[in-house]
This record gives C-alpha cells, structure tokens and sequence, in this order.
C-alpha cells in the first residue's frame, strides 16, 4: 500500500495549523503536506513536524500574490527576480524541515505574451530552480492542474505538455507530480497515464471526482489505483489534497480499508 500523506490545508482545518500535525499523525499519516509554510517560522515547524514524529512530504515554491489571486511565477516574463528571491526562500525552509520535494506553480497565463515567450520562461526558471534545489538533494515538482473547473487560466493545464516540458528542461530531479484529480479531469484514462509514465512520477495527489471530495465519494476506481501503484513499485508518497464531504475523521474510511 503506498505512503500517504494528509494535505493540512484541506484535512483537518477545523483546527489551528499548528495543531494539524499531530491530529495527522494520530490518523495515521507518516507525512504531511501543505500549499505553503511560510507564515511561519521555519523553525516553529520543525518543532511541529518532531513533535507528531511526521515526515515534511511537500510544498509549494511562493506563487506571488495568492490573495490577489495568482498561482505563479514560473512562466511569467519579467518576474524572474520575484521567481529567484522565491526559489531561495523556499530553499531555506526545505532545508531546516527536511523536505526532499517542492512544487513550482506555473502561473496564469498573461495576456498579449507570446506562447514561445512564456515557454522559454517557465524552462529557465525550472533550471534554475532544479539547480538551486539539487544542493541539498531534493526535487522540483511540476503539476498540471485542470483550468476548465479549479483554476481557470492556468498555464501548465495539459500533461502531456507537462511531460514535454520535463525534457526541454533536461533535469534529473524535475519530475511529476501527478494529482489524480486533476488528470481525471484533464484527459482521465488514469491507469494508463500512470503505467506509461510512472518513470517520471516523483509524487501523487489525490480528490475523487466530482467534487474533489475523499476517494469513494465519485468515479475514481482508487483500491485498483492503489494497487497498480504497488505493482510498478511506486515508492514515493501520496498526498491527500481533498476536501472533506464532512469531517476529515469521518471521511478516513477508505484509508483504513
């Protein structure tokens, strides 16, 4: 059975973030997960994470102004710097949680910017960044994300476009991260998505669809995921990124299964 890891910004929110930790643990996550650690200390969340005896899975690179409703630097012209002060940043918590994986959101698309531009972009900056986090040995996530429901006008909104990019950017520790619920919605066909490209897989979310709710609640066959993820040997984590159709103790039956 993989390792799973709960998303405390979906699981759990009823109480404090700080608090989430050992909730998660008590669960039964090994690991945890999180859009972003960085309103607060790093320090603090290291505390947290020995605490609850849990292991920092993954998070997201600063993606701009999230409240004004960006979702990324990385394909955006004439933001580099932003993009590097960011890269640092999220290299310096990386380094005091032990985290081995950071996701690098792509960015809405900008109007009037040629698509050549934007490509050229987004692959400087994920070298950069690969680079940069290939110093401490950790790995550099892309995700395609559907724009049609959650986040319309979303660059990186195509996986096969994710995995050409992955070879234009020529980086050993750049890899997918591959949320089910997205690639349901996306192009579906999920099981031969995983078996033709599990080679470049470095992490999995998952959500049922409709709904984005836990696995069980709609149409994602997840025991036979869950298994054909075993069967290729699949030996990295598998993030809860979903929302609770009611509590997040209450909805935990899948995982128990």
């Amino acid at each position: 059975m993989p390792k799973f890891a709960a998303n405390l910004s979906f699981l759990f929110t009823d109480l404090p973030f700080h608090d989430r930790f050992k909730q998660a643990a008590a669960a039964g996550f090994q690991g945890v997960e999180y859009l972003f650690p960085y309103d607060w200390p790093a320090h603090d969340v290291a505390e947290w994470l020995k605490a609850a005896d849990v292991e920092q899975v993954l998070f997201n690179l600063p993606p701009g102004d999230w409240a004004a409703g960006e979702r990324g630097l990385a394909c955006l012209p004439h933001r580099q710097g932003e993009f590097v002060e960011g890269v640092e940043l999220a290299l310096d918590y990386a380094m005091l949680l032990d985290c081995e994986r950071v996701h690098c959101m792509a960015g809405l698309r900008p109007g009037q910017v040629p698509e050549v531009e934007l490509e050229a972009t987004y692959i400087a900056n994920l070298q950069f960044a690969a680079d940069r986090f290939a110093t401490i040995g950790a790995t550099v996530m892309i995700e395609p994300i559907n724009s049609h429901i959650d986040m319309p006008g979303y660059w990186l909104d195509d996986i096969d476009k994710a995995l050409r990019l992955i070879e234009s950017i020529d980086r050993s520790n750049v890899k997918l991260q591959l949320d089910l619920y997205h690639a349901q919605i996306i192009q579906g066909d999920l099981a031969r998505t995983i078996e033709e490209n599990i080679q470049h897989i470095g992490h999995v979310q998952i959500a049922d669809n409709p709904g984005r709710h836990e696995p069980g609640t709609g149409e994602i066959h997840y025991p036979f995921i869950f298994a054909l993820l075993d069967r290729l040997a699949y030996a990295g984590w598998v993030g809860c990124e979903y929302k609770p159709l009611t509590t997040t103790e209450a909805g935990l039956g899948w995982m128990t299964k």
